[in-house]
């Protein structure tokens, strides 16, 4: 509860986003697993930050959030405990960190509309269904990037692998065989999708192979990052 740790926040160390350029989540969640249970960070952005949220929780943070002017928001995150991030969600939304460059209005709306989109509790559909489907219009829409982050974020959330099978056959179903040959059999998705059953035929252990696919296809790869 805010409440209970109100009067230590002036004593957060001070983190000014608004500047910021490029995929800086990587360093604020190194500066965020030093901090210790007891203390915390003060962000400040020019938009509410909502997919920092999930992964600050997930790493023991409580969070207030007040815009103190138009956009200037100041987030106070306090870590109530302190554990180690569960890697469920290994990609952020960095792509929306260019629109504020653009107009800030903009960045606030881009930033709203994918909080809506992935964390509203109306939908119907469940989160791992929701990336299978994002999966397959980026592939639809030619953004092998995107399609790339939803299939490893499938299967880090739980996604069977069989699932893929499935997707990959309606691909090729929907796609064409020569552009199946041509543009997804060499690229990063298939990639990653063909890691993860070679491993399973092995043996590896589900953990072993998700570790697997954040090495090979994580945000240092440049064909998968996207700033």
């Amino acid at each position: 509860m805010y409440t209970e740790w109100e009067n230590k926040k002036d004593q957060f160390k001070v983190i000014d986003l608004r500047q910021a350029k490029g995929n800086f989540s990587q360093g604020l969640f190194r500066q965020a697993d030093q901090v210790p249970e007891g203390s915390g960070l003060q962000i400040i952005q020019s938009f509410e930050p909502h997919p920092l949220y999930e992964a600050m929780k997930d790493r023991g943070f409580e969070y207030h959030v007040e815009e103190v002017k138009p956009y200037e928001f100041h987030i106070w995150f306090y870590r109530s405990e302190a554990k180690t991030a569960s890697g469920k969600k290994p990609f952020g939304p960095a792509a929306l960190l260019n629109f504020p460059i653009i107009d800030k209005n903009l960045g606030r709306i881009a930033v709203e509309f994918w909080d809506e989109t992935w964390n509203d509790e109306r939908h119907y559909l469940s989160y791992e269904m929701r990336l299978i489907l994002s999966l397959a219009n980026a592939v639809g829409a030619g953004r092998y990037r995107q399609a790339v982050r939803e299939l490893v974020k499938a299967y880090i959330h739980g996604i069977d692998s069989r699932a893929f099978d499935d997707v990959f056959e309606l691909i090729a179903w929907n796609q064409g065989i020569g552009f199946f040959s041509s543009q997804i059999g060499p690229s990063p998705l298939f990639g990653a999708y063909k890691l993860i059953k070679q491993e399973e035929a092995k043996g590896t252990s589900r953990d072993a192979i998700k570790k697997r696919l954040m090495e090979n296809f994580g945000e240092k790869n440049q064909q998968v990052k996207v700033l």
